[in-house]
């Protein structure tokens, strides 16, 4: 595998150059329209907004993407089942350190990665919690792992900086055109003048246009290619590619989408959090769907070689180079896990315990065994339970951490404008479940 992420380094210097030859371009395009003795001032100006965007990237850049999805990080007690899945794929991907561990209050499956292999997270929805197994939620993890040790989110952080410098350049030279009326070109030399403006501004504007979309093209188009390595990476991992095959397939089927992600952060996910990755397009945030999953049940093996093997069988071409399979040794699947699975209501229990873990609740076991959640802000020193009517005094020492994880949670939540409460729907997620677990007519 190092080969292709040696040659996906590559691909990446490449393109990266070429995005910054169209922000150059764009920027001496504007210069030239409102200055044009001065055009160097508008590529100086490129140059300046990319610097700004990518400092604030590196400085600031993963807080905000989990930010801009109102991710939660959580500690192991939380959620031990989806820690140890974590901890399983670092170990088998080789990572020198432990991603942090997010949760995203929303009920549509998904997950994405970001950082570097020593400062890194894998954020997951309560979705994904809810309706995968146990081999498909490690299916899922290891697909993002596999983008961490193949440096493919630290590529897409830079690439969507660029991205977004380009974008908000021409958004500007378009609104500028537009407020001074297409009077940016202060003196015109000798007769003719006023058509070499008009021939300027054209120029101008059709860069200004094209610019974005051309910027994008290249950016998705790269992310695709990653999409199947990191497929490739997590059959890998896992020793058991049918797990990430199930997965997929119940992504791409789940009815409900994420509302108003980043179009920045849409080509991180798992599944195109946009469209549900069935659409494809040049302009597709992913492979379809249903390529990567035939890709992945067609392996007789979980190793690269096998992988290429099938792609080759599926797609067609080739993905891995010639030395990576040449190393690359057979890995034999392994046997699903045997494991008892939960039941789709103990699922969302445990996932809504999490959010309102998130919340701030207090959770207390009387002595007959039942779970007690007492909500943030209950005043009283003890609880009495609606099983079996015992007091159960509610520790002070727990009850101060309990209003600082409220205080915590506050102040997550105010991360991103109009951020939702990490309870939202929880209650009527689990009352649903609950409602298919039942017998129809009870």
């Amino acid at each position: 595998m190092w080969e292709a992420i040696r040659a996906n380094k590559r691909r990446s210097a490449v393109l990266i150059l070429m995005m910054a030859g169209i922000l150059i371009a764009l920027g001496y395009g504007i210069g030239l329209y409102f200055a044009p003795d001065y055009a160097f001032v508008g590529v100086l100006a490129a140059v300046v907004i990319w610097l700004f965007l990518w400092m604030t990237a590196v400085i600031g850049g993963r807080g905000m993407l989990l930010g801009s999805v109102q991710a939660r990080r959580i500690q192991h007690d939380d959620a031990p089942v989806l820690f140890n899945v974590v901890e399983e794929m670092t170990i088998a991907a080789g990572l020198p350190k432990m991603p942090q561990v997010y949760i995203i209050d929303t009920d549509a499956p998904n997950a994405f990665a970001v950082g570097n292999e020593q400062n890194s997270a894998v954020a997951v929805t309560a979705g994904l919690l809810m309706q995968l197994s146990r081999d498909e939620l490690q299916g899922v993890v290891a697909h993002e792992i596999g983008h961490i040790k193949n440096h493919d989110t630290r590529f897409m952080v830079l690439a969507g900086v660029m991205m977004g410098a380009i974008i908000l350049l021409a958004d500007a030279f378009v609104r500028g055109v537009f407020y001074s009326g297409g009077r940016g070109r202060r003196r015109s030399s000798g007769k003719g003048g006023g058509q070499a403006q008009i021939v300027v501004l054209i120029l101008a504007l059709v860069l200004a246009v094209l610019a974005p979309l051309l910027a994008q093209l290249l950016y998705l188009a790269c992310s695709r290619r990653r999409e199947y390595l990191a497929d490739a990476s997590a059959a890998r991992f896992t020793r058991y590619p049918a797990g990430l095959a199930s997965a997929l397939e119940k992504i791409s089927a789940s009815a409900q989408k994420m509302a108003k992600v980043n179009r920045a952060v849409a080509p991180m996910f798992t599944v195109s959090p946009l469209k549900g990755g069935a659409a494809h397009s040049l302009f597709s945030t992913h492979p379809p769907t249903e390529d990567r999953v035939r890709v992945l049940r067609a392996m007789g093996g979980a190793g690269y070689a096998e992988y290429e093997a099938a792609y080759a069988r599926a797609q067609g071409g080739h993905l891995l180079g010639d030395r990576t399979l040449a190393d690359a040794q057979p890995v034999g699947l392994r046997a699903p896990s045997s494991e008892p699975e939960k039941t789709g209501l103990a699922k969302a229990r445990d996932a809504v315990d999490i959010l309102h873990r998130m919340g701030g609740y207090l959770f207390l076991t009387c002595a007959c065994g039942l779970k007690i959640k007492v909500p943030p802000g209950y005043k009283k020193d003890e609880v009495h339970c609606p099983r079996c009517g015992r007091v159960t005094p509610i520790p002070r020492a727990v009850a101060a951490a309990a209003g600082a994880a409220t205080a915590a949670g506050l102040a997550g939540r105010q991360m991103g404008e109009g951020a939702a409460s990490p309870l939202q729907g929880a209650k009527e997620r689990e009352a649903a479940a609950q409602a298919k677990e039942l017998p129809e007519g009870k």
